[in-house]
């Protein structure tokens, strides 16, 4: 540990003792003799990482600060020697969402809203301070306002997520962490689980009532069970149209790893029938621009409205897009499709050993989803013969 003094003229660090600048031999002492010299701590925290922080133009104050930084290093008070472990967590928060790696996740503008809701409370609060009956009384306050159980439990696990990266990069001590894994969740696992889905005849009556962008998004989703986010982030290059499969790169993907999932010929009609942009890749869009999970959402939602379906997770009975999700893994169960294969075309993670030693062929795969089309062209059948049985007799009956 040393006092390091830096050169005005030029900024070199050098040695305290030096009488003139080893870089531009300017005079040191004449220097310091009026005040010009910034003087530097350079030290060693436990475990061998070199600091070197900025004191003052004093050598008084610097020689006080140097002996507060020996005491600090002898009793092992680690997170008293950095600066920025005396963050808030608002500024904590501008540093996380600065990082490449979360700014290049999927779920970005989801973390940010989080963030929005928890630095309400905690933004102008150093990270160190917050005690788990802080979080605790969060809880309950958000519980209050009318938050589920699942947004409360989301806000903590990421603002977890993000103390824990601080601390890995020395930024918080572990009081800090040790506040939120001490919080218990509010929601019991499966607790907020759904069983709806979206019935054939359901799904009819929807996409009867949508507007042309919508449902080209709900007929892909409805033969594809892939994601809201998987499908408007869909560009033409991850189109395979020759053999009819999507082959999604990392990024566009919750799992974070490539995906390859089969389509049909509904599918490939509603392709042939959208229009290219001229000025980006997306295959969904909007006048030219592409869309929003939001915007789709809203158009879902009145959708379902003029249709007759029920919507929402608060309302009885009622769906959400993401039921199209769970729909289609049902539907492939009933189609016959085997587990596997299943858990494939939609993503899910394969378990156990059969991770390494199953690979699916691209054949196989197609395979599945003919299997699945075939019995859902079956049920659509059944369901348009059942609707306009149902339009004759409500003419007859009005006449």
């Amino acid at each position: 540990m040393s006092i390091l003094a830096e050169c005005p003229a030029c900024g070199r660090l050098q040695r305290l003792s030096a009488k003139a600048c080893i870089n531009c031999s300017n005079d040191m002492d004449k220097s310091k003799k009026s005040r010009t010299v910034r003087y530097w701590l350079d030290f060693r925290i436990p475990g061998g990482k070199q600091r070197r922080e900025p004191v003052s133009y004093s050598i008084a104050e610097a020689r006080d600060a140097d002996g507060k930084r020996r005491a600090q290093k002898r009793e092992n008070r680690i997170f008293d020697m950095l600066p920025e472990s005396k963050m808030t967590f608002g500024e904590l928060t501008n540093w996380y969402l600065a990082l490449e790696p979360v700014k290049a996740l999927a779920s970005y503008r989801r973390i940010e809203a989080c963030f929005a809701n928890f630095n309400k409370e905690f933004g102008r609060v150093q990270a160190r301070d917050i005690k788990p009956s802080s979080i605790e009384n969060y809880q309950v306050k958000r519980e209050r306002q009318g938050a589920s159980f699942a947004s409360i439990d989301m806000e903590i696990s990421i603002a977890k997520t993000m103390v824990t990266k601080a601390f890995d990069n020395d930024l918080v001590d572990g009081h800090a962490l040790k506040a939120f894994r001490n919080v218990k969740r509010k929601l019991k696992p499966g607790g907020n689980a759904r069983k709806r889905i979206v019935f054939v005849p359901e799904y009819l009556e929807i996409i009867a009532v949508s507007p042309r962008h919508l449902k080209g998004i709900v007929v892909t989703a409805y033969n594809s069970g892939m994601r809201m986010g998987e499908i408007l982030g869909l560009k033409w290059s991850y189109v395979d149209l020759e053999n009819n499969f999507f082959r999604l790169p990392p990024e566009l993907c919750k799992e974070s790893k490539p995906k390859i999932i089969p389509f049909n010929y509904h599918v490939a009609e509603v392709l042939n029938t959208v229009p290219r942009a001229i000025h980006h890749d997306y295959v969904f869009t909007y006048h030219g621009s592409s869309f929003s999970e939001g915007g789709i959402r809203r158009s879902f939602r009145t959708a379902c409205i003029n249709a007759g379906v029920p919507f929402g997770r608060k309302t009885q009975n009622g769906i959400t897009f993401h039921d199209i999700r769970r729909t289609v893994k049902t539907h492939l169960l009933y189609a016959g499709v085997d587990k596997v294969r299943r858990d494939a075309i939609v993503g899910h993670s394969l378990k156990g050993m059969d991770i390494h030693y199953i690979v699916l062929s691209d054949e196989s795969l197609r395979e599945a989803m003919d299997q699945y089309t075939k019995w859902l062209d079956e049920k659509i059948d059944e369901a348009e013969k059942l609707l306009k049985k149902a339009q004759n007799e409500n003419k007859v009956n009005s006449k």
